[in-house]
């Protein structure tokens, strides 16, 4: 299975500032969808939760790693994929910064409180 996105699927995510992921903890829970941040480095996906470990989207894909992004009309299935090499998590914060720089909650992305909450998302 390839565990990147297309390149159409990545221009996006690399571009749009937000993205709806839908997420669910189990099969039988009913579905959620929020408004999150990606970025792109080398060519793949990540996703952080800003408030850490009490995150609901990020709790439902630790518990059930399957989601959906919504994305200019799109739904693009992924599976999530904990990230726990501190050098790709440096290159993700630096990639936070520089993408969101305009916005004021930007730092709050690279905290070191969610740093653990680094999920790679992949196609599904």
């Amino acid at each position: 299975m390839e565990d990147r996105f297309d390149v159409e699927v990545t221009k996006i995510l690399d571009e749009d500032e937000e993205v709806e992921i839908e997420t669910r903890r189990s099969p039988e829970r009913p579905s959620s969808r929020l408004i999150i941040w990606v970025v792109v480095v080398d060519g793949q996906a990540y996703v952080r939760s800003v408030r850490g470990l009490a995150g609901r989207w990020y709790r439902n894909l630790v518990a059930n790693p399957s989601g959906i992004l919504h994305l200019r009309g799109r739904a693009v299935s992924v599976r999530a994929v904990a990230v726990t090499d501190p050098a790709i998590n440096e290159k993700v914060s630096a990639e936070y910064l520089r993408k969101y720089a305009t916005s004021p909650y930007a730092p709050q992305m690279t905290r070191g409180e969610v740093l653990s909450t680094t999920l790679r998302l992949e196609p599904a």
